[in-house]
């Protein structure tokens, strides 16, 4: 709803509602930036893993990480609250000829859920979206003997790490994006029906209090120049909960010429360029019990 006054926003208050991400799936994998190529190679080798058990991916969207493991797995269950991401979901699976994988539509709250045990619990950019203890402690039980759970960093959570050197093209106007969105929606970040302005961090002090060992960092390289264009950068913004489509009400139109416009005053080519950071895996493995 536009308009809607600025609050003080931080995560500690926010509560999750179904319209976080409403509209944002058919945008998300074009939009969101990819992961490095050798991410199911570095947690095969990091975890050992030789093709027997079971993968959850809590916040799975549309699949994006799923579907880059499930392949290291007898079987992947893709775990997301978002029935329109699970849509999009299923549609590449099917695309793709993925046998091995199934949807779950429920959030990660409510684990159990009667999922039974897995090898491996992945939570790629989702873990900050969730009552993290509640999910911590679920994940810590859901883990058969051995198992880890593992968080994927998302290459666009960590802008400061970005290297816009000897680029193709100049990156895209990401200033002049978030001024446009003020200018629509108001000065507070929108999450669903509210603001949230902050986000949660000490996602090893929160495992660590749920049973387990500290997170092992495993760096997954990356480097590789990203051309980006005009279409790219637009789908990236719907694809983000805080300039979801429903969130410019009836003037999602008006918003999406008046981004474009500012794209072309960028660059009137339409192309833009990223040189993509190293993807991070942080590894939790539960603590011995103690006799």
């Amino acid at each position: 709803m536009p308009g809607v006054e600025s609050e003080p926003g931080g995560w500690e208050r926010w509560q999750w509602d179904a319209t976080l991400f409403a509209g944002a799936a058919p945008y998300y994998e074009r939009g969101r930036l990819p992961y490095a190529p050798g991410l199911a190679d570095a947690l095969r080798d990091a975890l050992a893993l030789d093709g027997r058990g079971r993968l959850l991916d809590l916040g799975c969207g549309p699949g994006t990480v799923t579907f880059r493991l499930a392949h290291l797995f007898e079987e992947a269950i893709g775990l997301d609250p978002d029935a329109g991401m699970l849509d999009e979901a299923r549609r590449a699976a099917a695309e793709r000829g993925v046998p091995n994988v199934r949807w779950v539509c429920e959030r990660a709250e409510a684990l159990p859920a009667g999922l039974g045990l897995f090898r491996v619990v992945t939570l790629a950019a989702s873990f900050h979206w969730m009552d993290r203890p509640r999910v911590a402690r679920a994940t810590r039980g859901m883990l058969e003997p051995g198992g880890a759970a593992v968080q994927v960093d998302a290459p666009a959570y960590r802008p400061g790490e970005f290297d816009w050197r000897d680029l193709p093209y100049g990156p895209p106007p990401q200033a002049a994006i978030e001024a446009l969105t003020r200018r629509f929606l108001g000065p507070g970040r929108r999450a669903g029906q509210s603001v949230r302005n902050t986000s949660p961090s000490g996602e090893d002090a929160v495992f660590q209090a749920a049973g387990f060992a500290p997170g092992k960092r495993v760096i997954v390289p990356d480097g590789r120049v990203v051309v980006r264009t005009e279409d790219d950068v637009v789908a990236q913004t719907f694809s983000s909960s805080h300039t979801a489509p429903h969130l410019f009400g009836d003037r999602l139109a008006e918003f999406e010429t008046a981004l474009r416009g500012e794209l072309r005053e960028a660059s009137p080519k339409g192309r833009f360029a990223v040189r993509l950071p190293d993807n991070v895996l942080t590894v939790w493995r539960p603590r011995a019990e103690r006799p």
